[in-house]
């Protein structure tokens, strides 16, 4: 079956449970009452969570979809989708609430594929990650809104500048071949980031992500690692520079995922602007610093993308409805996209879970880690690869898997100890020597292999 007939599918289905929302702009205490009501609604499969608060002390909270809310299923993928990260782009804000209420409704309601999605993927949805932006935003209204009205935060820092730059490190300690992988954040980053910024951070390091997106506005295409330019002559002005990571393809098909699944995003030509098949590389169309999408991909284990969905970043409320059906199919879609390539525990001899263990691909310079428990998720096109787990203190082992187009093939890892050898013992020549002449055969400093640099 084709991607696009399974798309086809896969709305009919969503049709055949559609149900009435209500399509309002939300305050953050509508918004919060909103997610409550789908908890509350849906006690056995949701919970919700704060990461943290904004600078003016709003709750960052998201609301979790899984058969076993707040626990990590071993082999079970965990998935995020993060809106409104600039404040005056709220049509992703108003999407994951309809998501929410969707997934909820459709779960009650018996809907397979729903009900299928929940209890094999552990859905994260963070709608709003700058609520006091989109307050500004708001006193102004969809109406009377400027271009700029409340997309800082707070402080008046853009949340999408404000990341620890990882890309200038993986350019210059390496030119394009540096590490691309877990690169470490810099000692004194916690200081240049805003509370906002912070809490997504330590979010995204608490949970193993494999899949993300997050939801912007102003334009109309599915946005893909790298987000910065190599080239950095140019710096704050747009060009056509592309910078594919070493996944580029899998990006573009994930992207493209989205765009064919959108009502109109695949058509190319929105706002002004062409994009051959609704998606593009992100800094084939202008490079940007300190973002979000490449700092998860350079940082973590998970792979997200930017989704533009709407040329006015403000849209009015009787427009809210034409959008979220444009977006619904494409909203779920993009979650199942979590359960392809390979997946599978990296553990001892005894079935003792190995946490960080590293995943490598022969062909592929990106690698990921396994998570707390031993398990790992690799997305992966399909396709027969070279796969290599290895942990300090075992020995690497390396098989090679075909990976099919529907589910994830299951490859573990049972990696051995390395065997600590001795070095052989020197027969005795002889011939001794004094403490006096033992120092005679002091290699000089000069010398020595190491010393100089």
């Amino acid at each position: 079956m084709t991607r696009w007939l399974r798309s086809l599918v896969g709305a009919l289905l969503l049709l055949e449970g559609a149900t009435a929302l209500s399509f309002l702009h939300h305050r953050y205490e509508e918004m919060v009452q909103a997610l409550f009501r789908v908890q509350s609604q849906c006690p056995y499969v949701t919970r919700i969570y704060s990461i943290g608060r904004s600078v003016e002390g709003r709750h960052l909270y998201v609301l979790e979809f899984s058969d076993y809310p707040g626990i990590h299923e071993p082999l079970e993928p965990e998935f995020k989708y993060v809106g409104n990260m600039h404040g005056n782009e709220v049509l992703g804000r108003e999407l994951l609430l309809q998501l929410s209420e969707f997934l909820c409704e459709e779960y009650r309601r018996g809907n397979e594929r729903i009900t299928r999605l929940i209890h094999d993927t552990r859905i994260h949805i963070m709608p709003s990650m700058n609520p006091d932006g989109y307050e500004v935003a708001a006193k102004q209204g969809p109406d009377s809104n400027g271009y700029l009205t409340g997309r800082n935060n707070a402080n008046g820092v853009d949340l999408n500048r404000n990341f620890p730059d990882l890309n200038t490190f993986m350019y210059y300690s390496g030119e394009i071949s540096g590490p691309n992988h877990h690169i470490p954040l810099p000692d004194n980053w916690k200081s240049q980031v805003e509370p906002e910024t912070l809490a997504v951070i330590q979010w995204i390091g608490s949970y193993n992500f494999v899949l993300s997106a997050n939801l912007h506005g102003g334009a109309v295409v599915a946005n893909y690692p790298y987000d910065k330019s190599q080239d950095q002559r140019f710096r704050s002005h747009r060009r056509t520079v592309n910078t594919p990571t070493p996944d580029d393809k899998l990006f573009q098909k994930l992207a493209k995922t989205y765009s064919y699944a959108h009502s109109w995003m695949h058509r190319g030509w929105n706002c002004g602007d062409y994009f051959a098949d609704g998606i593009t590389n992100g800094a084939s169309w202008y490079s940007l610093s300190k973002g979000m999408q490449d700092f998860n991909y350079l940082y973590t284990n998970c792979f997200e993308i930017t989704l533009e969905l709407s040329c006015n970043k403000f849209p009015p409320e009787e427009d809210l409805e034409r959008q979220w059906m444009a977006n619904r199919e494409a909203l779920v879609a993009f979650i199942e996209e979590v359960h392809q390539g390979i997946k599978g525990m990296v553990s001892d001899k005894n079935n003792n879970g190995i946490a960080g263990a590293v995943i490598s691909v022969q062909g592929i310079s990106h690698d990921i880690t396994s998570g707390d428990v031993g398990d790992y998720f690799r997305l992966l096109l399909p396709g027969t690869y070279a796969v290599t787990a290895s942990a300090e203190g075992y020995q690497p082992q390396t098989v090679t898997i075909t990976v099919g187009p529907a589910a994830p093939s299951l490859v573990h890892f049972q990696l051995k100890q390395d065997v600590v050898r001795k070095p052989p013992e020197r027969k005795a020549s002889g011939m001794r020597m004094n403490n006096k002449a033992l120092q005679k055969k002091v290699v000089p400093r000069a010398t020595r292999r190491g010393t100089q640099r």
